[in-house]
């Protein structure tokens, strides 16, 4: 009597090892970047009824609570501040530049006056008070 035998080979791919490593490659993803902290200056900006959200590129001056000045992220004294805005690469007008200054609430008036007199110094005449609404 013959028998009749199956010796076929069984072909399956088994997908749960590659379902396992693309999962693990997602979590470690998902968890290094929420540990990414960008530096930034704290402000308290102050408040306007007639405040817009819109932000111009250009250059920005902030002046820091506690009387830190920064051009874009480069931080200068009041007194380092005209040959820290001579230096910028500007066109050589700088009246179509646009410049906002970032001010804390708590900064006195004559300081940011004496930001301003610099700015325009320098030739910057554009100037942005940024507010927050």
């Amino acid at each position: 009597m013959k028998f009749n035998r199956r010796l076929k080979p069984r072909v399956g791919l088994d997908m749960t090892p590659m379902i396992d490593v693309v999962f693990q490659l997602i979590l470690f993803f998902l968890v290094s970047t929420t540990f990414a902290i960008l530096p930034g200056i704290g402000l308290t900006l102050p408040a306007s009824t007639t405040a817009d959200g819109e932000r111009t590129n250009g250059v920005t001056v902030t002046v820091a609570a506690n009387g830190d000045i920064f051009v874009n992220a480069d931080q200068v004294g009041l007194d380092g501040l005209d040959a820290a805005l001579a230096a910028l690469k500007a066109p050589s007008d700088r009246a179509a530049v646009p410049v906002n200054l970032e001010s804390d609430e708590s900064v006195p008036n004559g300081t940011v006056v004496r930001v301003l007199d610099s700015l325009r110094r320098s030739g910057f005449t554009g100037v942005r008070l940024r507010t927050r609404e």
